[in-house]
Parts: C-alpha cells; sequence; structure tokens
C-alpha cells in the first residue's frame, strides 16, 4: 500500500515538473510591462489620427448612434447611455465613460461639440457635471453629419467586442481631420499627447490646400492654418516658433489672456479679462484670482483695488479696478500679471496618435497626409459599396420594365403554376415543365424568359399597380438615373481626381455649414518683463516673537520704541530693505529671505508665520535662529550630541533659497544657532541634568560641511538640551522659568562631561 502511495507521489511530481515554465524575472516583467504599456497607450489614452477619437470616446458616439439618439430625437438619460457603453464596449467603470461624455458635451473644452448635453454638465470654472442619473444626452448634428455618415455602408471595419457578443467600430468614418480640430489631450505610460485645437474653417482650408500642393512646406500651410484656435480664445504670442513646432510636431506655444481698459465710474479704471488662457479651464479662473489678491497684500500690485469676478453664460467677465491715477501704470500691471500668474502660460504640444496601430508623433504635413489616405479608403469602400447597391437595383428595374412587357406572358405562368418555386423556376429557366399555360404562343415566350434570381423575386413581388402607365415612367425615369449613378460611381473609383472632387466638394459643405471664426489672435509679443522700479535703500529692523511671527518695521520706529522691541520680541534684527535674512533650522537648514518679502508693518502687528515666508516646514523642523546676513564674523552650532564648530558667515550661500547650514551625525539635531564672540560664555545643559559653563573661543572653527568638534562629553543616552550665550560670569540666564547668573555654573574645559548643579 505505501509503495503504491510513493508511486503515485512520484508520478506527480513528474507531472507538475513537466507544468513548470522557467522563465527569466527581468525579461518577463519588461515584456508585461511593454504590453501593459502599449494597452494603455493604444486602447485608452491616445487618440487614433483618423478619426481624432479615444476608444471611450468612439465607443460613446457609436453606441449613441446604436441607441438612436439623435440630434432630432428626444434627449436619453447619461445613466442609461453610459450604463449600455460600459455592458456593451467599455468594460472600465461608468465614471470614466461619464467623464469622456461630460467632456464631449462642453464647448469650452473643444471647438465642436459631439454630445449635446441638456441638464449641468460643468461650467468654464470648474463646476463639476451633475450624476449621469440627471443629465439627459444626445447627439449633435455635427456627429451624425461628420462622424456616423456611411456607418451603415462599409466604410469602415467592425470587430468583436470584450467577449463577442457585439460589433463595434474599429474606428468612425469621420470626413474631417478632427485630431486637429477638436485636439486632445491624454497621459499614458512613459508619454502624453497634447495637441491643440484649430480653426475648422482653416483646417478644411489647410487640407484641400494640401492635398493640390503636396511639396506645400510647413510655412506655407500656415498661412492658411495660422495656428491654434483655442475655444477660450486668448492670444497666441510666439508666433514666431509654430513653424518648427507644426514641423517636428513638438514644442511649447505661449498663450496669454486677454485684457482690455474700461473706464469706469468717478473717474477710475478697471483692468478687464475678457478671454482666459486655454490651460486656465477648470480651477484656473479661482487660482488666478487667489493669486492676484497674493500680489496686492504682498504689496506688489498695489494699484489693484478691487478683484472681482463678473463672469456669466455671455462669457469671462474677470475685473481688477485700478486706484484713482493707476491706468498710466496699467502696461506694467499687465506685465506683472503676465509674469507672476497663469494669465500667460505655455501649451505643451505633442502630437501623440495612434497611426497603423502605432503611436508616432505627427507633424502637421503628417497628420494632414494620414487624413487624405484614410478618406480615400472611406470613400473608395463607401462607392464600391453604393455602386454595388445601384447595380443590384438596376438589375432589378431592368427586370421590372422587361416584365411589363411579357406582363399577359408572365400571368398565364402564375395562373398556371401550382407553386411559386415552379413559377421562379420558369421566369428564370424559361422550364414550362408541369405549367399549365393554356396557349402554345404564351408557352413559346415563356420557355424564351431567363430573368435573374433578384429579377424573378421582384416581378413574383410586383404589385398590380405597377402596370399603370405612370408608374411605367417612373421606372424607365430610375432606370436613367441608375445608369448616370452607376457610371459616375464607375469613373469615381477609376479617376482619382474626379474621387478627390467628390470629398473635396462635402468638406466646403461642411465648411460653409459648420464653419465659425477665429477666436484666438496669433500675434508675436515678447515675454512680459517687469520693470523693476527699486525702493530707495532704508534701515529696517525686523522683529519675530516668540510665536515665530515676524514682520518689519522702520528704524526710527525702533529707535522711539527700543526697549519695548528688546523686551517683547526674541528676535531683533537690524537690517536694510534690500539685504536678507537667514533662517536656521534644526534639521541643519539655512532658508534666505529677502528683507521686502517680510511685511511691513506698525510696531504691534502680528505680521506673518516665518515658516509661511522662508518656506521652511514646521511640522518637521524648529526654528533655532534668525539672523542679518553680513560678511564678517562666525556663527557657532551647537548639535544636540555635543558637538559644536564656528563657521565663517562667508562660508553660507545666500543666493540659494534652502541649503544646507551644517553636517548632523544621524539622530542628531542642531540645538542653537548664535553669533561667535571668543571673549564671552555658553552654558550647556543636558537632558541628564549636568550643567557647564565654557568660555566660547573653547569652541574649534570648521567649515560649513563638517561636522563639530566635541563641546561636552555625553554618558550614553543622555543629549544636550540647552545652549545658551552669556556675555559673561555675572550675565543672567534663564532655566525652568527662571533667572539665574552665570556664575552659579561652574567655569569648565572643552570635552568636560559637567557638573550637577543645584538652582
Amino acid at each position: 500500500m505505501a509503495k503504491k502511495k510513493n508511486e503515485q507521489l512520484q508520478l506527480d511530481l513528474e507531472q507538475t515538473r513537466e507544468r513548470i515554465i522557467e522563465a527569466d524575472f527581468v525579461e518577463t516583467m519588461r515584456k508585461n510591462y511593454l504590453d501593459y504599456s502599449m494597452s494603455v497607450i493604444v486602447s485608452r489614452a491616445v487618440p487614433d489620427v483618423r478619426d481624432g477619437l479615444k476608444p471611450v470616446q468612439r465607443r460613446i458616439l457609436y453606441d449613441m448612434s446604436e441607441l438612436g439618439t439623435a440630434s432630432d430625437k428626444p434627449y436619453r438619460k447619461s445613466a442609461r447611455i453610459v450604463g449600455d457603453t460600459m455592458g456593451k464596449y467599455h468594460p472600465h467603470g461608468d465614471s470614466s465613460i461619464y467623464g469622456a461624455m461630460t467632456v464631449m458635451a462642453q464647448d469650452f473644452k473643444g471647438n465642436v461639440p459631439l454630445v449635446d448635453g441638456h441638464g449641468n454638465f460643468g461650467s468654464i470654472e470648474g463646476d463639476g457635471a451633475a450624476a449621469m442619473r440627471y443629465t439627459e444626452a444626445r447627439l449633435t448634428r455635427f456627429t451624425e453629419d461628420v462622424y456616423l455618415e456611411g456607418l451603415k455602408e462599409d466604410t469602415i471595419d467592425l470587430i468583436p467586442n470584450f467577449d463577442a457578443t457585439e460589433n463595434e467600430a474599429s474606428v468612425l468614418p469621420c470626413k474631417l481631420p478632427m485630431a486637429l480640430i477638436n485636439g486632445s489631450e491624454g497621459i499614458a505610460v512613459g508619454m502624453t499627447t497634447s495637441i491643440p485645437p484649430h480653426n475648422l474653417r482653416e483646417t478644411i482650408d489647410a487640407a484641400l490646400y494640401f492635398e493640390q500642393h503636396r511639396g506645400a512646406s510647413t510655412e506655407e500651410l500656415l498661412e492658411i492654418l495660422k495656428g491654434p484656435d483655442f475655444p477660450t480664445g486668448g492670444v497666441v504670442a510666439n508666433r514666431e516658433e509654430l513653424a518648427d513646432i507644426y514641423e517636428t510636431g513638438e514644442g511649447r506655444i505661449r498663450i496669454r489672456g486677454k485684457v482690455e481698459i474700461e473706464k469706469m465710474k468717478g473717474g477710475k479704471s478697471a483692468l478687464v479679462i475678457t478671454e482666459i488662457p486655454y490651460t486656465m479651464v477648470g480651477q484656473g479662473i479661482e487660482k488666478f484670482l487667489l493669486d492676484v489678491a497674493s500680489l496686492v497684500e504682498s504689496k506688489i500690485l498695489t494699484q489693484i483695488s478691487d478683484i472681482s469676478n463678473q463672469s456669466s453664460r455671455e462669457g469671462i467677465r474677470l475685473v481688477l479696478e485700478l486706484k484713482h491715477g493707476a491706468d498710466e501704470d496699467a502696461e506694467r500691471i499687465k506685465n506683472i500679471l503676465y509674469k507672476k500668474t497663469k494669465l500667460e502660460d505655455t501649451f505643451p504640444v505633442s502630437n501623440l496618435v495612434i497611426s497603423d496601430g502605432k503611436p508616432a508623433i505627427m507633424s502637421l504635413k503628417d497628420m494632414l497626409d494620414a487624413f487624405w489616405n484614410f478618406q480615400y479608403e472611406v470613400t473608395t469602400r463607401r462607392t464600391r459599396h453604393l455602386l454595388g447597391k445601384a447595380r443590384a437595383r438596376a438589375e432589378v428595374v431592368d427586370g421590372l420594365i422587361l416584365a411589363v412587357d411579357v406582363i399577359d406572358t408572365i400571368i398565364a405562368v402564375l395562373r398556371g403554376s401550382s407553386n411559386v418555386a415552379q413559377a421562379k423556376k420558369c421566369l428564370m429557366t424559361g422550364n414550362t415543365e408541369g405549367i399549365n399555360i393554356k396557349t402554345k404562343i404564351a408557352r413559346s415566350q415563356a420557355e424564351k424568359f431567363r430573368f435573374s434570381e433578384a429579377q424573378a423575386t421582384a416581378i413574383l413581388e410586383m404589385r398590380l399597380s405597377k402596370l399603370i402607365g405612370l408608374e411605367i415612367k417612373a421606372l424607365m425615369s430610375e432606370q436613367k438615373e441608375l445608369k448616370k449613378k452607376i457610371d459616375h460611381l464607375e469613373l469615381m473609383l477609376s479617376d482619382d481626381g474626379v474621387m478627390f472632387k467628390s470629398i473635396a466638394d462635402e468638406l466646403l459643405r461642411i465648411r460653409d455649414t459648420y464653419g465659425t471664426d477665429r477666436k484666438t489672435l496669433i500675434t508675436t509679443e515678447a515675454p512680459a518683463q517687469i520693470e523693476v522700479v527699486e525702493e530707495p535703500e532704508t534701515e529696517v529692523v525686523v522683529l519675530m516673537d516668540r510665536f515665530a511671527y515676524v514682520h518689519s518695521i522702520d528704524a526710527a520706529v525702533y529707535e522711539k520704541n527700543k526697549e519695548a522691541c528688546d523686551t517683547e520680541f526674541k528676535s531683533v534684527i537690524h537690517t536694510t530693505n534690500r539685504s536678507k535674512v537667514v533662517a536656521f533650522t534644526d534639521t541643519g537648514h539655512m532658508y534666505s529671505i529677502k528683507t521686502s518679502e517680510i511685511p511691513a508693518g506698525k510696531l504691534r502687528d502680528k505680521g506673518q508665520p516665518l515658516d509661511n515666508i522662508s518656506g521652511y516646514d514646521s511640522r518637521s523642523e524648529n526654528l533655532v535662529g534668525l539672523f542679518p546676513v553680513s560678511g564678517e564674523g562666525h556663527l557657532v552650532f551647537i548639535t544636540t550630541d555635543g558637538l559644536a564648530k564656528a563657521v565663517p558667515f562667508s562660508e553660507f550661500d545666500i543666493s540659494r533659497k534652502i541649503s544646507d547650514a551644517t553636517k548632523l551625525k544621524e539622530g542628531a539635531r542642531v540645538l542653537s544657532v548664535f553669533v561667535f564672540n571668543e571673549k564671552a560664555q555658553v552654558i550647556l545643559h543636558t537632558a541628564a541634568g549636568f550643567f557647564a559653563r565654557l568660555d566660547q573661543a573653547e569652541i574649534t572653527p570648521k567649515l560649513r560641511n563638517t561636522m563639530g568638534a566635541i563641546l561636552i562629553t555625553l554618558n550614553d543616552g543622555d543629549e544636550l538640551d540647552m545652549a545658551v550665550p552669556v556675555s559673561g560670569a555675572s550675565s543672567p540666564f534663564e532655566y525652568g522659568g527662571k533667572e539665574y547668573s552665570a556664575d552659579r555654573i561652574k567655569l569648565l574645559k572643552r570635552k568636560t562631561k559637567g557638573v550637577k548643579a543645584r538652582l
């Protein structure tokens, strides 16, 4: 029994080994990641150059056409459309589908909305759309005309959906280069697409010119297609760089909002922003207003007295009211807004599209070439489909006309046949066997019948009303029209010039029907420059309270209130309005701060938190010192591990906003920073209760990027928790909330362990 079990176990082990596939881990990860990346790029994030749509957008439009949500039909609930799309074509969650449908309904995201939304579909200021159960939608007339017409005429391939239960469109038979007209944005794996929108009328004109002048340069095309045309309007300020951007398919477009100066009541003026940069769509408007308010508070824009958002359904209107007389400085104010806010921004261009199933960055000419290749393909397939239908109908009409001439014989055959199949066989082959035809003449004529199957079927289904004279004339007229149509379709397939004219006529019809005037101004303007008006250098005093709130006052005000300032404030720093101060934290960082960035105020003003001005993180580091910038002398650094050093002030790089002030051992922090004075002393205290008083001359001078030397020797687990500079033995110092004389602490030498003292 045991032997059989062992044999079975051995057999199972061998079978298991046969199922194990050995693979290189790195190679497997690389292949799987590449497969995933390509899936995201091709199937989700990047538009197809042929119809300018991402898969989710294409599936929504295709599903809406299948649902019958036409532009002349009632709106359907968005939830119905989203659910149907998700269940049939796009099993990636309802939020992504509804988000894509919302964008296609917003006229501020694309030049031509593809979905007609009914209800709250969001706003240009960043308000989100209502839940899908509340909103409704249907197709726009433009979408039906440009994207869906010809969908049932074998113009594109249908492919199985994700579970092979439905067919979906591999691409829509789009008649326009919509990747250019509506643009596209998407983030894939390792690459992004960012195509700016363009004017429909200009794009069609450029496409027609390109097909007729294949050797045209990018500069020639830009004479027609001026550049981006954003739905929000605004100004493109770097026209001289556009040729290179459209030649390579990559670059950065500098865009600005449109600012006008308006006169107001009372003699005041206002800067009114009526068009915003495309990049400001969404929360950008609110952030812009907050940025302007911040510039006013920091006294960079002192000429603005009021800020208001007066935007409505009629358009954007952001009003910055100016103080009396400030309109003379309007250009400088505009330049500050361009420089300091998102009123001037850059739009990154990356014409990344899917072409022949692969991602590719395309130039303007590449995209127009792909457009025409697709148009010829779609038009050829449609022409062949229509030609097949016309020929089939012509065959039937020819048969009906011929049948009218021998209708008496056909009636005789029908009356004498025992069933439809027998009569149909006679019509197709002339076989009269078994058919009771009363006259020899009729039988002789019937034996000559050679109608096709389609003709025979049509004859058998023909109504007697077709024998009326007018009906016969209609058939003959239809026969004539069908011959013209067949000749034209055959000519289109054989002559590229005729096909081009057919496509061009359709493009011109669409241009005249849906074309709009350009919204965005294309110009050349230098980047905004702020003329620096330096204030005269004056002496100021920076005050910091025990809560690390800082503000500055005039030196004369300090002199009048010197005693109160020295008593009430933790730090009193004498400097100038053009100088800097430096802040040190216990993590060993130094923060350089312009004095002009510190709010000026009155003596009793609260000021602003130093961490807000300097940028240090008060949650993870603590302030240990604030000092004026000086090129002379040394600063003393004492750390919690008992090390100390004196660093020359010239060692610190005050040009950087943040830099390392000292090197620290792991786990150590800076305890105290103060100005070195070899005639003064320092009092130390450890967490274990040891005191020491040392001459500052004992502190070793060192460079900034080194650790300090041992100042006091600590027992294991002990650390310094106080390091206070004093001017001499009789100087007071504070400990435990009380004040003591320095001579209460024994004067010791460097590397001492300290002494226990009762205070």
